[in-house]
């Protein structure tokens, strides 16, 4: 805990709220069984505004909904927030199957008898975890009516055939939600107003160079600017739709970066992790011109690691 509180202090984050986080986190520990549900996330997400929005919020006992577009970090910052207020976290992935009674639990045979098997938002309710739904507006109604009451001044749970749940104290829910995916569509307003909303903006050039050098410490200076210019490049081509958002991919790119380090070329490495994840040749084509004009082709680990 004490790792994430000092990365915080070095991306300048408000030193007040820094110190009511660390009273936070002070004042709410956790038992042995649940430790190991607090995130240890790979990344860590950098954007100073972002980070004191999101603290403030969930200090105040708000859940928040964090909205954007693709590779602007959305998950990333769920889990590094779950990290800082040191709360175990459950990922809720919302699909078509997804309905009220796998959110909450259901009846199920244990040694010839029923017992109550919990769900992800019932388990996060009592262990005053951090609940994060993920791609909120793919939800079913049935599921999103579960939540209506989870989400408001209730803070309750109805359990069918049990009893009302309370919320504890320190449970959040943290939503994100694309825009433009297949099977996506509008939030209504009634689950809306139970979040505070964050729009999550696109990765900046200077941010993009911190974690470049925070993944990937060998990697020479020159070419984490260098990919840094390559991930803005492909992000304008995206925004004036000469090509789809599936080369606008910043895992991609990290994956790439990683396979380059285990000695696979950079423009073969660069096919798998992005140019390959458009399956139309002609755009194909089109990303690995933008690609060329960053990446010297020929690029091999022993020129870009120190």
């Amino acid at each position: 805990m004490t790792k994430i509180l000092d990365f915080l202090r070095e991306e300048q984050i408000d030193p007040a709220l820094v110190q009511e986080l660390a009273r936070y986190q002070a004042a709410h520990p956790l038992d042995g069984a649940l430790c190991s549900r607090v995130p240890v996330p790979r990344y860590l997400y950098y954007g100073r505004e972002i980070w004191e929005q999101a603290i403030a919020a969930l200090l105040c006992g708000e859940n928040l909904l964090l909205a954007g577009g693709k590779a602007t970090g959305k998950n990333v910052l769920a889990e590094n927030l779950a990290m800082a207020f040191g709360r175990p976290s459950w990922d809720i992935s919302f699909h078509v199957n997804m309905d009220a009674s796998t959110l909450i639990g259901m009846d199920t045979f244990v040694g010839g008898q029923v017992v109550f098997r919990p769900g992800p938002v019932y388990s996060c309710a009592v262990s005053g975890g951090f609940g994060i739904l993920d791609e909120i507006n793919m939800a079913r109604n049935e599921a999103l009516a579960v939540l209506h009451a989870t989400l408001d001044f209730r803070r309750s749970i109805d359990v069918p055939g049990y009893d009302r749940i309370p919320l504890a104290e320190e449970t959040r829910f943290i939503a994100t939600m694309n825009y433009g995916y297949a099977g996506t569509r509008e939030l209504n307003e009634a689950l809306t107003s139970r979040f505070v909303v964050i729009q999550m903006p696109p990765i900046g050039e200077e941010n993009l160079k911190k974690l470049l050098t925070a993944q990937f410490p060998g990697l020479k200076a020159k070419y984490a600017d260098q990919f840094a210019r390559l991930f803005l490049d492909l992000q304008k081509k995206c925004e004036s739709a000469e090509i789809s958002t599936r080369a606008l991919d910043l895992r991609g790119m990290l994956d790439a970066i990683r396979l380059m380090y285990r000695g696979v070329p950079a423009e073969t490495a660069l096919d798998m992790g992005i140019t390959n994840k458009a399956f139309d040749t002609y755009e194909q084509g089109l990303i690995r011109d933008v690609i060329h004009a960053r990446i010297p082709r020929g690029l091999d680990r022993t020129r870009l690691f120190e």
